[in-house]
Protein backbone atom coordinates (compact mmCIF):
# COMPACT_ATOMS: atom_id res chain seq x y z
CA UNK A 1 0.00 0.00 0.00
CA UNK A 2 0.92 3.64 -0.81
CA UNK A 3 1.79 5.56 2.56
CA UNK A 4 -1.54 7.64 2.04
CA UNK A 5 -3.49 4.51 1.94
CA UNK A 6 -1.46 3.27 5.04
CA UNK A 7 -2.33 6.40 6.88
CA UNK A 8 -6.00 6.36 5.98
CA UNK A 9 -6.08 2.68 6.75
CA UNK A 10 -4.35 3.78 10.36
CA UNK A 11 -6.91 6.42 10.65
CA UNK A 12 -9.90 4.79 10.06
CA UNK A 13 -9.05 1.77 12.37
CA UNK A 14 -8.45 4.45 15.17
CA UNK A 15 -11.58 6.08 14.35
CA UNK A 16 -13.57 2.55 15.15
CA UNK A 17 -10.99 2.17 18.22
CA UNK A 18 -12.36 5.11 20.02
CA UNK A 19 -15.87 4.45 19.02
CA UNK A 20 -16.21 1.07 20.24
CA UNK A 21 -14.14 1.32 23.26
CA UNK A 22 -16.22 5.01 24.00
CA UNK A 23 -19.69 2.53 23.91
CA UNK A 24 -17.95 0.18 26.17
CA UNK A 25 -17.24 3.07 27.96
CA UNK A 26 -20.25 4.26 28.23
CA UNK A 27 -22.23 0.74 29.07
CA UNK A 28 -19.68 0.28 31.66
CA UNK A 29 -20.96 3.57 33.48
CA UNK A 30 -24.40 2.41 32.85
CA UNK A 31 -23.48 -1.03 34.51
CA UNK A 32 -22.12 0.91 37.24
CA UNK A 33 -24.24 3.48 37.93
CA UNK A 34 -27.25 0.55 38.06
CA UNK A 35 -24.85 -1.87 40.38
CA UNK A 36 -24.94 0.80 42.70
CA UNK A 37 -28.55 1.99 42.33
CA UNK A 38 -29.36 -2.10 43.23
CA UNK A 39 -26.98 -2.00 46.49
CA UNK A 40 -28.64 1.39 47.45
CA UNK A 41 -32.91 0.25 46.97
CA UNK A 42 -32.56 -3.34 45.71
CA UNK A 43 -36.05 -3.74 46.38
CA UNK A 44 -37.30 -1.31 44.04
CA UNK A 45 -34.46 -3.76 41.19
CA UNK A 46 -36.27 -6.78 42.27
CA UNK A 47 -39.60 -5.10 41.77
CA UNK A 48 -39.01 -4.09 38.12
CA UNK A 49 -36.72 -7.05 37.04
CA UNK A 50 -37.45 -10.28 39.40
CA UNK A 51 -38.86 -12.49 37.59
CA UNK A 52 -36.37 -11.73 34.66
CA UNK A 53 -33.40 -12.36 36.74
CA UNK A 54 -34.85 -14.45 39.30
CA UNK A 55 -32.43 -17.32 38.33
CA UNK A 56 -29.80 -15.13 38.67
CA UNK A 57 -30.51 -13.17 41.45
CA UNK A 58 -30.56 -16.50 44.13
CA UNK A 59 -26.88 -17.19 43.48
CA UNK A 60 -25.25 -13.76 42.87
CA UNK A 61 -25.01 -10.52 44.58
CA UNK A 62 -26.16 -8.33 41.19
CA UNK A 63 -25.02 -5.33 42.95
CA UNK A 64 -21.85 -6.41 43.54
CA UNK A 65 -21.34 -8.43 39.84
CA UNK A 66 -22.77 -5.06 38.72
CA UNK A 67 -20.31 -2.56 39.91
CA UNK A 68 -17.65 -4.94 39.59
CA UNK A 69 -18.22 -5.32 35.65
CA UNK A 70 -19.05 -1.74 35.20
CA UNK A 71 -15.71 -0.45 36.79
CA UNK A 72 -13.74 -3.38 34.69
CA UNK A 73 -15.67 -1.72 31.20
CA UNK A 74 -15.12 1.53 32.81
CA UNK A 75 -11.17 0.86 32.26
CA UNK A 76 -11.14 -0.94 29.12
CA UNK A 77 -13.16 1.68 27.63
CA UNK A 78 -10.90 4.62 28.83
CA UNK A 79 -7.59 2.72 28.13
CA UNK A 80 -8.57 2.03 24.94
CA UNK A 81 -10.78 5.12 23.50
CA UNK A 82 -8.38 7.67 25.29
CA UNK A 83 -5.02 5.60 24.19
CA UNK A 84 -5.92 5.28 20.75
CA UNK A 85 -6.95 9.10 20.61
CA UNK A 86 -3.69 10.43 22.25
CA UNK A 87 -1.60 7.91 20.04
CA UNK A 88 -0.08 6.88 23.49
CA UNK A 89 1.74 3.49 23.43
CA UNK A 90 1.48 3.06 26.86
CA UNK A 91 -2.40 3.27 27.11
CA UNK A 92 -2.46 0.57 24.52
CA UNK A 93 -0.09 -1.78 25.83
CA UNK A 94 -2.27 -1.39 29.05
CA UNK A 95 -5.75 -1.53 27.26
CA UNK A 96 -4.02 -5.32 25.76
CA UNK A 97 -2.95 -6.41 28.65
CA UNK A 98 -5.82 -6.06 30.36
CA UNK A 99 -8.09 -7.89 27.59
CA UNK A 100 -5.49 -10.38 27.35
CA UNK A 101 -5.95 -11.08 31.36
CA UNK A 102 -9.87 -11.05 31.11
CA UNK A 103 -9.23 -13.50 27.97
CA UNK A 104 -7.02 -15.87 29.88
CA UNK A 105 -9.48 -15.43 32.87
CA UNK A 106 -12.49 -16.39 31.05
CA UNK A 107 -10.74 -19.58 29.36
CA UNK A 108 -9.83 -20.80 32.84
CA UNK A 109 -13.16 -20.11 34.19
CA UNK A 110 -14.71 -22.34 31.49
CA UNK A 111 -12.07 -24.91 32.04
CA UNK A 112 -13.14 -24.85 35.42
CA UNK A 113 -16.58 -24.93 35.25
CA UNK A 114 -16.40 -27.96 32.85
CA UNK A 115 -13.99 -30.06 34.97
CA UNK A 116 -15.02 -29.38 38.59
CA UNK A 117 -19.06 -28.84 38.02
CA UNK A 118 -19.55 -30.99 40.94
CA UNK A 119 -17.11 -29.75 42.92
CA UNK A 120 -19.06 -26.07 42.53
CA UNK A 121 -22.20 -27.48 43.79
CA UNK A 122 -20.45 -28.44 46.54
CA UNK A 123 -18.82 -25.28 47.20
CA UNK A 124 -22.20 -23.75 46.24
CA UNK A 125 -24.24 -25.75 48.92
CA UNK A 126 -21.66 -24.70 51.81
CA UNK A 127 -22.10 -21.49 51.19
CA UNK A 128 -26.00 -20.83 50.23
CA UNK A 129 -27.10 -23.46 52.32
CA UNK A 130 -26.34 -21.52 55.56
CA UNK A 131 -27.68 -17.91 54.24
CA UNK A 132 -31.32 -20.20 53.98
CA UNK A 133 -31.63 -21.32 56.91
CA UNK A 134 -30.41 -17.94 58.79
CA UNK A 135 -31.60 -15.28 56.62
CA UNK A 136 -34.42 -16.86 55.01
CA UNK A 137 -37.33 -15.31 56.49
CA UNK A 138 -35.32 -12.03 58.61
CA UNK A 139 -33.77 -10.56 55.32
CA UNK A 140 -36.79 -8.75 53.54
CA UNK A 141 -35.11 -8.64 50.18
CA UNK A 142 -33.62 -12.18 50.16
CA UNK A 143 -36.25 -14.01 51.09
CA UNK A 144 -38.21 -12.00 48.40
CA UNK A 145 -35.79 -13.20 45.54
CA UNK A 146 -36.29 -16.64 46.86
CA UNK A 147 -39.65 -16.84 46.78
CA UNK A 148 -39.72 -15.28 42.75
CA UNK A 149 -37.17 -17.87 42.28
CA UNK A 150 -38.33 -20.95 43.81
CA UNK A 151 -41.95 -19.63 42.43
CA UNK A 152 -40.79 -18.68 38.60
CA UNK A 153 -38.26 -21.71 38.11
CA UNK A 154 -41.02 -24.18 40.05
CA UNK A 155 -38.48 -25.62 43.03
CA UNK A 156 -37.66 -25.50 47.06
CA UNK A 157 -34.60 -24.69 48.30
CA UNK A 158 -31.43 -24.58 46.73
CA UNK A 159 -30.36 -28.76 46.83
CA UNK A 160 -34.32 -29.70 47.90
CA UNK A 161 -37.40 -28.43 50.67
CA UNK A 162 -34.79 -30.14 53.21
CA UNK A 163 -32.97 -27.14 52.87
CA UNK A 164 -35.04 -25.11 55.24
CA UNK A 165 -34.70 -28.07 58.21
CA UNK A 166 -33.91 -26.35 61.70
CA UNK A 167 -34.21 -23.43 59.98
CA UNK A 168 -35.62 -19.81 61.35
CA UNK A 169 -38.26 -20.10 59.07
CA UNK A 170 -39.33 -23.68 59.60
CA UNK A 171 -38.55 -22.93 63.40
CA UNK A 172 -41.10 -20.11 63.51
CA UNK A 173 -43.69 -21.02 61.14
CA UNK A 174 -43.91 -24.72 61.72
CA UNK A 175 -43.74 -25.71 57.83
CA UNK A 176 -41.54 -24.65 54.97
CA UNK A 177 -42.67 -22.07 52.35
CA UNK A 178 -45.62 -22.07 50.42
CA UNK A 179 -43.41 -22.19 47.44
CA UNK A 180 -42.49 -25.55 48.01
CA UNK A 181 -46.41 -26.68 48.31
CA UNK A 182 -48.67 -27.87 45.80
CA UNK A 183 -52.09 -26.11 45.48
CA UNK A 184 -53.45 -27.46 48.71
CA UNK A 185 -52.06 -26.04 51.85
CA UNK A 186 -50.36 -29.29 52.73
CA UNK A 187 -47.93 -29.37 55.84
CA UNK A 188 -45.15 -31.27 53.81
CA UNK A 189 -43.69 -30.76 50.61
CA UNK A 190 -45.70 -32.45 47.62
CA UNK A 191 -44.62 -36.11 47.34
CA UNK A 192 -44.28 -35.75 43.62
CA UNK A 193 -43.36 -33.41 41.18
CA UNK A 194 -40.99 -30.59 40.80
CA UNK A 195 -41.56 -29.00 43.65
CA UNK A 196 -39.26 -31.92 45.16
CA UNK A 197 -36.10 -30.90 43.07
CA UNK A 198 -33.69 -27.63 44.13
CA UNK A 199 -33.15 -24.87 42.38
CA UNK A 200 -30.01 -25.25 41.65
CA UNK A 201 -30.39 -28.40 39.69
CA UNK A 202 -33.53 -26.80 37.80
CA UNK A 203 -31.14 -23.78 36.79
CA UNK A 204 -28.31 -26.11 35.73
CA UNK A 205 -30.86 -27.84 33.30
CA UNK A 206 -32.01 -24.77 31.85
CA UNK A 207 -28.15 -23.74 31.24
CA UNK A 208 -27.96 -26.61 29.54
CA UNK A 209 -30.88 -26.81 27.15
CA UNK A 210 -29.80 -23.16 26.46
CA UNK A 211 -26.27 -24.24 26.03
CA UNK A 212 -26.02 -23.73 22.04
CA UNK A 213 -26.91 -20.08 22.93
CA UNK A 214 -24.93 -19.44 25.72
CA UNK A 215 -21.61 -20.93 23.70
CA UNK A 216 -22.59 -18.68 21.06
CA UNK A 217 -22.34 -15.97 23.02
CA UNK A 218 -19.45 -16.49 24.61
CA UNK A 219 -17.65 -16.95 21.45
CA UNK A 220 -18.68 -13.85 20.52
CA UNK A 221 -17.46 -12.54 23.40
CA UNK A 222 -13.67 -14.13 23.01
CA UNK A 223 -14.00 -13.05 19.05
CA UNK A 224 -14.43 -9.34 20.26
CA UNK A 225 -11.56 -9.37 22.90
CA UNK A 226 -9.21 -11.03 20.40
CA UNK A 227 -10.29 -8.57 17.90
CA UNK A 228 -9.84 -5.70 20.63
CA UNK A 229 -6.15 -7.16 21.28
CA UNK A 230 -5.43 -7.06 17.57
CA UNK A 231 -6.44 -3.81 16.43
CA UNK A 232 -4.92 -2.37 19.97
CA UNK A 233 -1.16 -3.93 18.91
CA UNK A 234 -1.84 -2.90 15.04
CA UNK A 235 -1.91 0.47 16.13
CA UNK A 236 0.73 0.31 19.03
CA UNK A 237 2.97 -0.95 16.46
CA UNK A 238 1.82 1.53 13.47
CA UNK A 239 2.97 4.41 16.00
CA UNK A 240 6.44 3.43 15.60
CA UNK A 241 6.68 4.15 11.79
CA UNK A 242 4.95 7.24 12.17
Amino acid sequence: LSPGAKMGCFTFIKVMMILFNLAIFLCGGTLLGVGIWVKVNGESFLNIFGALSSSILQVVNVAYLLIVIGAILLVIGFLGCYGAQKESKCLLMMFFSVVLIIFIAEIAAAVVALVFTGLAETLLTGLVTPLLKEKYGVDRTFTEIWNITMTEVHCCGLNNYTDFNNSYFYETHGSYPRQCFGISPLLHPHPRGCLLQGCFKQILEEIRTNAGVAGGVAAGIAALEIAAMAVSMYLYCRLDEK
